[in-house]
């Protein structure tokens, strides 16, 4: 019996973890190929690979990302092979399974929960010709066509998977993949919102395993591994240990945590602080709200204060990459709120800030109390709310502008220094400074067509001279600075008036060739602007004093990185 996993991932580089979990546990008795599409992938395209690779048995692994593409896939290649069982698994389909099933006749079987012992019992069930009756764990039709919903499978016993890391065929895509890793299941925490709170309690796999594994990886050229664990650091001792050991032996790989920030213990920070290696090591850290009353009514502990702490006590390290996530719509936060805690979270100036939107997932006793809190969400996944009683659609409206000004501005870094000095010097709040540009962004029609890097730099100027800001000079100043480092090669235009004539600029090219390089050479890789400030100091200690100086950007693309900036004051020069 043949056998097909497929799944739409949402992205070419994402890797299917739980594919690889059944076809682990069950490819032992079983042929199985394991295929994985996008999102994107034409629906016929997929559904002429699925059908010549001929399989007598097809699984599909479900997620709101991809159930309505899956759906569409499904429903076509069931034409065309009518005969073929279908089984859907996922936490997509695991609840509101009766609705499924009748919304799709095409569907045989969904399995629910985990898979590994579930998937392979019914796969033995339909080689063998036994009783369907006794495989726990699923749901399906019976002969008269009447929904028969089973008992949810005993947890499996998870040093008792096999490897799902080390398939031949995945070698020659690790390089240019994410890997996805768990060393534990499950959460100790109940938030309302999130699925991982149904399940109770936490189990760990075999850690000496995990660490064979995570070596085969790097060996055989992994560049970023990902730890789904609900939250990597919640034992002190598990985490140290594996912490020193991916220090120890990263080689350039890169690894990604979700990190419970206000229950880091201190030693962890502190072997932190003194033992990661830079830029190997990147926390994803949820925050969601900082209103107490919000975070109580969806049954979320959380010691903002702590939290707050750890995170800047990490960024002062210099070594780790912070993302930090915002849910917008939770129950009884209104905009103010919103605003309220947008700016308790930039403040700490993390690397990338997430503003998502909270999506009713099935499941979750969020959308149990749906009803409770006047909530409305989209009907088909991803079921992300339009608004609630305190919350109406025109301020969700307002907010997603915030969402993509923020995107575009700050987690792309293309401008964090005029960025930094607009939400502290001249607009009254960082969540202000988003919003009103986002505003104007959507008055201009800008969301409708595309953007170049000049165009982020031209469409900010534009903004802040009609709003007519204090101390637009400076800022200009600040954003030539952001371009000239937003280039590793020599930027062939600037979006600004350049302020210095062509002779004056031949001028300066001979005094800086005095200093060894030749005045070809400096043509060739200096660009030369002025700003109305100490623009050295302002590089070295972050200070503004006005002090005009010529802005100096030599790029070196030998080395293949950003240009050497300094200045030279202007004050009695040519």
């Amino acid at each position: 019996m043949k056998v097909v996993l497929a799944t739409l991932n949402a992205k070419y580089i994402h890797m299917s973890l739980a594919l690889r979990y059944l076809k682990a546990y069950s490819g032992r008795e079983f042929s199985i190929d394991l295929v994985e599409y996008t999102i994107k992938d034409p629906p016929l395209q997929v559904v002429a690979d699925l059908y010549e690779r001929n399989p007598d048995v097809l699984g599909l692994s479900c997620y709101i990302w991809n159930i309505e593409e899956t759906i569409t896939i499904l429903r076509l290649l069931k034409k065309v092979r009518p005969d073929l069982p279908m089984i859907l698994g996922g936490p997509e389909v695991s609840y509101d399974v009766k609705e499924w099933l009748t919304r799709l006749p095409e569907v045989d079987f969904i399995v629910m929960g985990e898979g590994e012992e579930t998937f392979h019992h019914l796969l033995t069930v339909l080689r063998d010709g036994g009783e369907i009756g006794e495989v726990t764990g699923i749901a399906y039709r019976d002969g008269e066509g009447r929904i028969v919903i089973h008992s949810p499978r005993g947890k499996v016993n998870l040093k008792e998977i096999p490897s799902p890391y080390r398939f031949p065929e995945d070698i020659p895509h690790l390089s240019n993949r994410i890997v996805y890793m768990e060393t534990s299941r499950g959460c100790p925490f109940t938030c309302q919102f999130c699925l991982s709170s149904v399940e109770t309690g936490v189990r760990y796999f075999d850690l000496k395993k995990i660490k064979e594994d995570i070596l085969y990886l790097i060996d055989h050229g992994a560049r970023t591994i990902k730890f789904v664990d609900r939250t990597f650091n919640l034992k002190k001792d598990i985490a140290i240990d594996m912490f020193r050991f991916l220090a120890e032996n990263h080689r350039g790989t890169v690894f990604q945590f979700e990190i419970t920030a206000d229950i880091l213990h201190p030693d962890v920070i502190r072997f932190l602080q003194e033992k990661a290696p830079p830029e190997i090591f990147r926390f994803e850290i949820g925050v969601q709200s900082t209103n107490e009353w919000t975070n109580r009514l969806v049954k979320r502990r959380q010691n903002f204060e702590k939290l707050s702490r750890t995170v800047r006590m990490i960024k002062e390290s210099g070594k780790i990459t912070q993302h930090l996530d915002l849910i917008a719509g939770l129950p009884e936060e209104d905009y103010d709120s919103f605003r309220k805690t947008f700016n308790d979270v930039f403040t700490l100036e993390p690397e990338e800030l997430q503003l998502g939107f909270l999506k009713m997932l099935r499941g979750t006793g969020m959308r149990a109390m749906a009803e409770d809190f006047g909530y409305i969400y989209m009907d088909q996944a991803p079921y992300e709310i339009l608004g609630n009683r305190v919350l109406p659609f025109a301020d969700v409206i307002r907010i997603k502008r915030v969402e993509d000004i923020l995107e575009k501005y700050w987690n792309h870094h293309r401008m964090d220094h005029t960025i930094r000095y607009l939400v502290r010097e001249v607009f009254p709040t960082p969540f202000d400074f988003f919003q009103d540009f986002g505003d104007y962004w959507a008055d201009k029609g800008w969301s409708r067509i595309g953007h170049q890097l000049e165009d982020l730099f031209l469409r900010l100027s534009q903004f802040l001279q009609d709003k007519g800001v204090k101390d637009w000079t400076v800022v200009e100043g600040l954003m030539k600075i952001d371009y000239f480092l937003a280039h590793r090669h020599k930027p062939r235009k600037v979006w600004w008036q350049v302020s210095l004539s062509k002779g004056e600029q031949a001028d300066w090219i001979k005094k800086l060739a005095e200093k060894g390089k030749t005045e070809q050479e400096l043509h060739k890789h200096v660009m030369l602007e002025t700003v109305p400030f100490d623009a050295e100091m302002f590089l070295s200690q972050g200070m503004i004093r006005n002090s005009p100086s010529l802005l100096v950007a030599y790029y070196r693309p030998e080395e293949g990185e950003g240009p050497l900036l300094f200045s030279i004051p202007l004050a009695g020069s040519c």
